[in-house]
């Protein structure tokens, strides 16, 4: 699997692709080695540098740039939350997958969730810009439809209850972003709390 390649058919050509996805045989740490973990790491990169160097503008008071370090340390924090949820949300998949005719297989339900989030991640480098962030999100929409392409092949669930499939996979998604989100502020809080004490 040549990482860019499949990143770029997933995105530009997502019906074509899965059916070259579906029969290929893998394994988790190789996903995650191979594909996850270099992708999901596109965003915290470009947030982290376009915190630092631009900021972010704000009426009135003007721009901010996040300290350093606790920008580290937000990013890390959101890095790793990204690498948690895309195997929670193949558990999800997994597991929701025979209520809507689907077969279960875990290696399969992994292979949707990550190739799905690949426009998500790609979309990241715009955070370079944080101005360009809601950019990202409208990028991620794109990604519920790559990921309601990927429903039958992947899971065989009938063409005829892959929307409600992709429905209720896209709500348990939105409930583990909100989670992450809230991961990440706890994180940054108890950073800013040290970084407090050490003043």
């Amino acid at each position: 699997m040549n990482l860019i390649e499949r990143a770029k058919n997933i995105s530009l050509n997502p019906r074509t692709e899965w059916e070259v996805i579906a029969p290929e045989a893998t394994t988790t740490s190789e996903l995650y080695t191979r594909y996850i973990v270099p992708l999901a790491a596109i965003g915290p990169l470009a947030s982290f540098a376009g915190m630092t160097a631009f900021g972010i503008s704000i009426p009135i008071f003007g721009t901010y740039r996040m300290p350093v370090m606790m920008n580290l340390s937000m990013q890390l924090t959101s890095y790793v939350v990204a690498l948690v949820s895309v195997f929670v949300l193949a558990l999800v998949i997994d597991a929701l997958s025979p209520s809507f005719g689907g077969q279960k297989g875990q290696i399969q339900a992994l292979k949707l969730a990550a190739y799905a989030y690949t426009p998500a991640w790609i979309a990241g480098v715009l955070l370079l810009l944080p101005s360009l962030s809601s950019l990202v999100l409208l990028v991620s929409l794109y990604g519920f439809y790559v990921f309601y392409l990927g429903v039958s092949p992947m899971m065989q669930v009938p063409k005829d209850r892959a929307i409600g499939f992709t429905a209720a996979t896209i709500a348990c998604a939105i409930v583990l972003a909100i989670v992450g989100s809230a991961v990440t502020g706890v994180f940054l809080g108890a950073g800013e709390g040290l970084l407090g004490g050490r003043l």
